[in-house]
């Protein structure tokens, strides 16, 4: 049973993080790990908080990758100035050193109307650029800092496409940077770029865990949407999971069975076939989400699958 002292909390607000299910998800992994796979880190939530001897964030979106690679390898302070830098060259709000009525705006609303052409400008500027070096990277997080939502979203043409959002680097931000670098610097953690279905499971020591928290097969998050995770994935996933059961290697799969009337029949039948595997039934909605629901009374039956007992 993990649980750490203090919830870190990722600056990325990636689709689908865990960070409201911290609580319940910690509590599920093993107590010795040597070596914790998130084998779809996304913004890292999970494995900054899990503990470990030495962990492997794995994901295949390339540049969510590289700048957790930068922030990893440069300092904090280095990270800070840096970003505030590129916050000065486009004249960028800075709410924490002038608050918002210097730019015209009310907490309320937002700095959205300041920083757009700002923004646009920002924007525009980092998608001209050809090499993804630390200066694409830590462009890349300005303008998620000051996106919609802190996310991150590029189109078919490789461009990033998000619109400004209503806040900054304000201190609050601004901390959780600092938290969340200093954590990701100071844990053994190697960052990778590549398809789950190609890990190598030779490579792990005794009491490796890999958690799994892909795309949701039935549910409309941006992540899949045109066919991002099909059901030949899901069946890939499973398959993978089973491979790691039979080399008696601990997982622990997070994914939803019923969801807005529908339900994954795929995983419904894998837990039928399997039934060695714990089913936990997790007390989370997400209807506070902006991405996964019109119905914002819907309850979705989100569940963390083991193969071992808690």
């Amino acid at each position: 049973m993990q649980m750490p002292v203090k919830i870190i909390s990722s600056p990325l607000n990636y689709t689908g993080g865990k960070s409201k299910l911290l609580s319940q998800l910690l509590p599920l992994f093993p107590n010795e790990v040597s070596t914790f796979v998130d084998i779809f880190c996304g913004g890292c939530n999970v494995a900054i908080n899990a503990s470990a001897e030495n962990y492997i964030c794995n994901d295949i979106n390339s540049n969510l990758v590289g700048l957790l690679q930068t922030i990893k390898n440069i300092s904090s302070k280095k990270l800070i100035t840096s970003i505030k830098s590129i916050i000065s060259k486009y004249s960028l709000s800075d709410s924490t050193t002038n608050g918002y009525n210097y730019y015209n705006c009310q907490s309320s609303s937002g700095l959205g109307k300041y920083n757009k052409e700002r923004f646009f400008a920002l924007r525009n500027d980092f998608n001209s650029l050809k090499t993804k070096n630390e200066n694409y990277f830590i462009k890349l997080f300005v303008l998620i800092i000051f996106s919609f939502n802190n996310q991150i979203r590029f189109n078919t043409e490789g461009n990033f496409n998000l619109p400004v959002g209503k806040r900054d680097l304000n201190s609050k931000m601004q901390e959780k940077v600092i938290n969340f670098a200093t954590v990701l610097q100071t844990k053994n953690m190697q960052i990778t770029n590549s398809n789950f279905s190609t890990f190598n499971l030779e490579i792990l020591p005794q009491n490796s865990f890999i958690y799994a928290d892909p795309p949701y097969l039935i549910t409309c998050a941006s992540y899949n949407e045109k066919n991002g995770w099909t059901e030949e994935d899901e069946i890939k996933l499973l398959n993978f999971l089973d491979n790691c059961n039979s080399k008696k290697i601990n997982f622990a799969l997070s994914n939803v069975l019923e969801t807005d009337g529908k339900e994954n029949k795929i995983l419904k039948e894998w837990l039928s076939d399997n039934k060695m595997y714990i089913c936990h039934h997790l007390d989370y909605s997400y209807k506070n989400s902006n991405y996964h629901k019109k119905n914002s009374t819907a309850i979705s039956d989100e569940v963390l699958v083991t193969n071992y007992e808690v």
